[in-house]
């Protein structure tokens, strides 16, 4: 363990849905310090998904970092030091030098203070996809997690499809089928882009789940897909930073 860090955030809520959204993934999580900011890439173990996330030090009130450094922990366990906490409490993370323990403080209307080991780092570095997106579509958060989880109701895959006019979610199971339609300019569809038209199917399970968990961080997202290519879900952070998904499709056997 190299680099001391240290780094606050006066919105505990902010780090506990942010922490959260990226445990769907991973529970091991190694993030990079470095004097600019804090980030992660990782993929989930049966390497269907990742996570691209990224805070800069300008989200955080104080933040210190002497030299770039791994920090890996196990985020269920974080989750449930600060699961309790609220907006308007403070929380501090740091390295304890004597123990090389992160220090997790939590300060409201009284201050808690816990330790939690930290885990070898991994050093595998994830690089972000390079895949031609001709499909960029931009949605109201909450209305494309209810479609999403409608679309769950009849089967635990989907199929997103885009033309130059809307998006279709098509979900088809043994003895039911659903047909979700956003046109564009819509309340949920506030914005598409489409070079060609694309479709191309992926897991519910992880979609919902993403859907889920970065909701809470996020009003708008953007979708951007190609056939049969993997989708990339854009979480729009007002705060700044980057909280982005990529999800492998389901190729399906004709």
């Amino acid at each position: 363990m190299n680099g001391m860090f240290k780094f606050r955030v006066s919105n505990a809520k902010l780090l506990r849905d942010m922490v959260a959204a990226i445990s769907i993934l991973v529970d091991e999580a190694t993030f990079n310090v470095t004097p600019e900011g804090l980030g992660l890439r990782a993929m989930d173990p049966s390497r269907v998904a990742m996570v691209d996330f990224e805070w800069p030090k300008t989200v955080f009130e104080d933040f210190i970092c002497t030299e770039p450094t791994k920090m890996c922990i196990n985020l269920g366990e974080l989750l449930k030091l600060i699961r309790r906490t609220v907006k308007d409490e403070d929380i501090e993370l740091s390295m304890d030098e004597k123990t090389g323990k992160l220090q997790v403080k939590i300060t409201g209307k009284y201050v808690r203070s816990f330790t939690m080991p930290l885990l070898e780092a991994s050093e595998e570095e994830v690089p972000t996809p390079k895949i031609p997106f001709n499909v960029r579509a931009k949605a109201a958060t909450d209305g494309l997690q209810g479609a999403i989880e409608e679309a769950g109701l009849v089967s635990d895959h989907v199929r997103i499809e885009a033309d130059s006019e809307k998006l279709v979610l098509q979900a088809a199971g043994d003895i039911m089928g659903a047909t979700i339609t956003f046109q564009k300019g819509s309340t949920v569809l506030l914005d598409l882009e489409v070079k060609e038209p694309s479709k191309a199917t992926f897991s519910l399970n992880y979609l919902s789940e993403i859907m889920k968990a970065a909701s809470a961080t996020s009003d708008i997202v953007t979708l951007e897909f190609s056939t049969d290519m993997p989708i990339r879900l854009d979480f729009h952070q007002a705060i700044g930073g980057k909280l982005a998904y990529y999800l492998a499709p389901r190729i399906e056997s004709a």
